[in-house]
């Protein structure tokens, strides 16, 4: 973890920002307190990508359900 004041983090955001995306965690101060964290984000939470999962294998064994009575070109005609 790195610990850094607002106006270096604020000075050198781009080189944060680098050593965030590589797993670094940046603890910012303003005037010796923590005041933020920045950490790098999950690339892909495996809940989020279960739940996404789930949903899609649902839907293609659900059977379609209504008529279609609508044509393409009613759908998108202007005004």
């Amino acid at each position: 973890m790195k610990i850094m004041s607002a106006s270096d983090a604020n000075r050198h955001f781009s080189s944060v920002l680098r050593e965030v995306a590589s797993g670094e965690v940046v603890t910012v101060l303003s005037r010796g307190k923590a005041v933020a964290a920045i950490v790098p984000v999950p690339s892909a939470p495996s809940q989020r990508l279960a739940a996404k999962r789930t949903l899609l294998d649902r839907l293609r064994l659900q059977k379609a359900s209504g008529k279609r009575n609508w044509t393409r070109d009613e759908l998108y005609e202007n005004g």
